[in-house]
């Protein structure tokens, strides 16, 4: 028998809440796999102004105000058979707010030119939503008619008629964000397992060329519960769950430096991104201060930031010498970023208007780069970001 809790006997599950801050049941399907949870309590330390007849502490009351925070780093893996979203799209789905959009497949009837795709039976597709063949994963930029629509980059190996396209997941923003449930689950099972209710985050990343797809969410959570001191009634349950069983996990994460990147006012294919990542900040607060409560009531989102830090080498080209004098001129230009390149691993971020911001020249290595640092995307109403899986 070990002395100790193996840092490795550790499993994640996640899970959407339909009212803020209601645990709701998980099974085996809500398993994410996991890098790190760093999951945060702390009372308000108010100071005491009362008169005591000595320098000593007297203490606070048990209830004081509690605030809750989280940092969930997790990768990517393979989509199971039959599985039409991710396992971590409570979380994503939370970060954008927009429910989860479905696109089942199309057979292709006319590729007329190398973005526009015609179908043979009506596509039902909006724009900013994502379709996939070969491999690759594709957003529609525009809508002609019922069974015409314009992608923002042509598929690489060319459509031909006939060609079906695979089933893709995407998820929109929204005025309104979600919250979810991150289950915090530990061996044996007599140790202290975990579930942060009402997370909210405010904060979610993506990065690119690293050794594999890794996102990391973080943000406000209004408890945290644990099995040591439940009492009923906490985040809605009369009692502590237990963990679901999970077979046939799949643990097949996806290498992070294989994908696409596609840029420009007309979007041509880069070869020569070095590292880039993607930033969304909801700049969430919670309803904390209200009279008569101890935790967070709800989520109150700011104004949301999408951001972009991205690193190239220079050449002298005409798609590359494009970027800078956007950045001059302060011209939006279209970004989609392709990470995986096999169906079932593919993750797909599209930013219809980001304004690069002229970058830093970086000559320490043999090679010159550009480091574009903070380039915000922008747009109408809830268009400056869409992401999806496929």
């Amino acid at each position: 028998m070990s002395c100790y809790i193996s840092s490795n006997n550790n499993r994640f599950y996640v899970a959407l809440e339909s009212a803020y801050g209601n645990v709701p049941g998980i099974t085996g399907q809500n398993r994410i796999p996991g890098v790190k949870l760093a999951a945060k309590q702390v009372l308000e330390q108010n100071s005491r102004r009362d008169k005591s007849g000595s320098r000593t502490f007297a203490g606070l009351p048990n209830r004081m105000r509690k605030r809750t925070s989280f940092q969930l780093n997790t990768f990517m893996t393979e989509l199971a058979n039959g599985q039409t979203a991710p396992s971590h799209g409570p979380l994503f789905q939370a970060a954008m707010g927009g429910s989860p959009v479905v696109f089942g497949s199309g057979t292709v009837a006319v590729t007329s030119a190398t973005t526009q795709i015609t179908f043979a039976a009506p596509h039902l597709l909006t724009v900013g939503q994502a379709v996939a063949s070969g491999g690759e994963i594709r957003f529609v930029a525009a809508i002609q008619d019922a069974t015409t629509v314009f992608l923002v980059a042509p598929f690489t190996g060319g459509l031909a008629a006939g060609t079906v396209l695979g089933p893709t997941v995407t998820y929109p923003l929204a005025s309104d964000v979600g919250s979810a449930s991150i289950f915090d689950s530990w061996d044996p099972v007599g140790a202290v397992q975990r579930i942060l209710n009402g997370a909210a985050v405010d904060s979610m990343k993506v990065r690119v060329n690293g050794d594999f797809q890794e996102f990391v969410f973080s943000g406000p959570a209004q408890d945290l519960l644990d099995s040591a001191s439940f009492a009923s009634g906490q985040g809605g349950l009369t009692q502590f769950p237990a963990e679901p069983s999970s077979p046939g996990f799949d643990y097949t994460i996806v290498p992070g430096h294989l994908g696409q990147v596609w840029m420009g006012a007309t979007p041509a294919q880069f070869f020569t991104l070095t590292g880039a990542v993607l930033e969304l900040n909801n700049n969430v607060q919670l309803r904390v201060r209200e009279f008569g409560s101890d935790f967070a009531r709800c989520i109150a989102a700011g104004a949301r930031q999408v951001k972009l830090n991205f690193s190239v080498f220079e050449q002298v080209d005409a798609d590359t010498l494009g970027l800078y004098q956007a950045a001059r001129q302060r011209s939006p230009i279209g970004v989609m970023l392709q990470l995986g390149q096999q169906n079932g691993q593919l993750f797909g971020a599209y930013m219809p208007a980001m304004v690069p911001e002229v970058p830093e020249f970086d000559d320490q290595e043999t090679r010159l780069q550009w480091k574009f640092q903070n380039s915000r995307a922008q747009g109408a109403v809830d268009d400056e970001l869409y992401i999806a899986f496929a």
